[in-house]
Order: C-alpha cells, then sequence, then structure tokens
C-alpha cells in the first residue's frame, strides 16, 4: 500500500508539472475533436478516482460538485450521461482555478483513505486509476503540442525533446518459423486488453532493429513518396490528396529546409533523430518505398524482446483488435 500511495501521490504532481509550462489561455483550447483541452484531462482523470473509490467506497464522502461527473465523464455510459467529446473545447466554466481546486480535493480525500482502512479489493481499482492518469499524462503531451504547434509563432513549451539518436549498429533481427504465445505474461499491472494469453504460428521473418530516422525520411519524401499512388492504400492516397499532405505532422519547410515544431519552437529538423508523427498510412507507404513491409502486431512483439528500443510508439500491420478470449 505504501507503494502505491507514493506513486498516487508522483502521479498525481507530475500531471500537475505538465501543465505548469501552460499560460491560463491554454487551458480550454481544443482545435480539433481529436484533442481534449488540458483542463479536460485535469478534471477527467481526477473524476476517476472520485467516481470508482471514493464517491462508492469512502465513508461520510461528500462529492466536490456533482456536475462534474457530467462535464468531466468520457465514454463511462454505465456511470452516466456526459458532454459530448467535440464540445469539450466550448467549457470555459469551471475555470481553471476550480479545477485545481477539484484535484486536491480529491487528492487529499484519497490519500486520508489510503491512511485508514482502505480495502484490499479497491487496490486494482486504485492501480488501474494511476495507470489511467498516467495515459493521460501521454495524451496530454501530445494535445498541448497540437495546441501550441498550431499557433501562427509556434511558442516554445518547455526544455527540449527527450528522443535520443539511436547509434548502434543497424541490423535486422530474424525471427525463426513457429508457434509463439502471445499476449501479458509478466506479473505486474496491465491493462485488460493485453490479456489472453493464445498461441500464434509465425513464418520465419526479419525486422530492422532500429527506428526510421527523420534523414531516412526525407529520402523518402525527396523520392516523391508523397506524390507517387503506387506506395500508397487507396484510403492512404485519398487522406494526403484531401489533406494536402507533403510530410509529416509539425513539419514546415522554410528558405528549401525542412523544420519542425518541437518543445522549443520551430527548429531544423535533426536528421538523426527517429521520424515522429507519421500516420500508419504514411509507415505503410514508406514501407513499400523501400520493398519491405510493416510487421504484424504478433511479429513485433516476439521481435521486441530483442530490440533496444522504447522510444516511441510503432505502427505494424495489424487492426486494433482484442486478443482471443478477451471479455
Amino acid at each position: 500500500m505504501i507503494d502505491l500511495k507514493e506513486k498516487f501521490t508522483r502521479t498525481r504532481a507530475q500531471t500537475e508539472a505538465i501543465c505548469t509550462p501552460l499560460e491560463i489561455e491554454d487551458y480550454s483550447v481544443q482545435p480539433i475533436i481529436d484533442v481534449s483541452p488540458p483542463k479536460w484531462h485535469l478534471a477527467h482523470s481526477t473524476w476517476f478516482f472520485e467516481q470508482f473509490i471514493l464517491e462508492p467506497h469512502k465513508p461520510n464522502y461528500k462529492v466536490y460538485n456533482a456536475d462534474f461527473a457530467y462535464l468531466f465523464n468520457s465514454y463511462y455510459n454505465t456511470v452516466g450521461t456526459r458532454v459530448l467529446r467535440p464540445n469539450r473545447g466550448l467549457m470555459t466554466r469551471p475555470v481553471v482555478a476550480e479545477v485545481y481546486a477539484y484535484r486536491k480535493y480529491v487528492t487529499a480525500a484519497l490519500l486520508e483513505f489510503l491512511e485508514g482502512d482502505f480495502p484490499a479489493e479497491l487496490v486494482p481499482v486504485l492501480e488501474l486509476g494511476i495507470n489511467h492518469e498516467e495515459q493521460h499524462q501521454e495524451l496530454l503531451g501530445y494535445d498541448i503540442k497540437y495546441i501550441l504547434g498550431n499557433q501562427p509563432f509556434f511558442p516554445s513549451y518547455a526544455g527540449k525533446t527527450n528522443l535520443t539518436a539511436e547509434k548502434f549498429a543497424s541490423e535486422f533481427v530474424n525471427i525463426t518459423e513457429g508457434v509463439y504465445e502471445i499476449g501479458k505474461q509478466s506479473t505486474g499491472f496491465c491493462f485488460d486488453n493485453e490479456l489472453g494469453v493464445h498461441k500464434v504460428y509465425l513464418n520465419a521473418c526479419s525486422i530492422s532493429n532500429k527506428l526510421v530516422s527523420n534523414a531516412e525520411y526525407i529520402e523518402f519524401i525527396n523520392a516523391g513518396g508523397y506524390s507517387n499512388f503506387n506506395y500508397w492504400h487507396a484510403e492512404g492516397w485519398d487522406f494526403i490528396e484531401t489533406n494536402k499532405l507533403e510530410a509529416p505532422l509539425y513539419w514546415h519547410k522554410v528558405d528549401g529546409n525542412w523544420h519542425y515544431y518541437d518543445q522549443t519552437g520551430l527548429v531544423l529538423v535533426n536528421g538523426d533523430l527517429p521520424v515522429m508523427h507519421v500516420s500508419y498510412f504514411e509507415a505503410y507507404a514508406y514501407a513499400e518505398w523501400k520493398g519491405m513491409r510493416l510487421p504484424t502486431e504478433f511479429e513485433w512483439e516476439v521481435a521486441a524482446k530483442q530490440f533496444k528500443w522504447g522510444q516511441l510508439w510503432e505502427w505494424t500491420n495489424s487492426a486494433y483488435l482484442t486478443l482471443p478470449w478477451f471479455f
């Protein structure tokens, strides 16, 4: 319980630290449907603990504001109605200060609960809530970047990118033909859609041990990758044609050189760093141009045990589906 208490405290503080560089005007912006305002993330991750731990289980707990369950639910249909996702940016109220007061109230109440007779059966719920908030920290990073990265003057957020160039030797990892077990098998927390350990058969194949670099991706652009429909899914080709895409998200050509937006503002693309913010369609087209293909989810999971990766999410050629026997 001590470890979970410390992790809960650290997680709550980290979410707020992510928002510290923001100006008050940044908190309520929702430039597109897929971007949620930072204020909403702060409140939604708080509502989770109130809704699923404090309100039903903490003796004499008084809900901070009954309206917040409607304002800050996301897709939990079983616990009531909610503001529709496209409308999150319309909420100028509650003001940011009140959202932070809400966070403080719920955090204090949960810590007090943990000091007392916290039911053992709620430990998995608390652990889920902590990991849920960590998910929203990642989403906060994405959403803040989109909000600031679409401002006319590309304002600085904070610090510098934590990506590193992959200096190790490039080689292909071989996967031998055979039957492999897939799914979460180690101990510790996992989300339920990682479960359903099962066997799959894989043909022999090989996969690169390095992420694609910006310099490598620029080669694809310079070779006409965005103008040759032969590399693209039909849907992908329609997507880039409709949106007039010529490069990854946040990339801009300035005086003949590619720049992109990162935490510090608009900067020259660092060719040594892994390429970011490419869609599935772009990843597929790049692989086609290289005369290769994207791995399946199962090939990637088997090969990943031999990788030094861990910096970025990676595309596979598999649809996002639950594992067999997932309920």
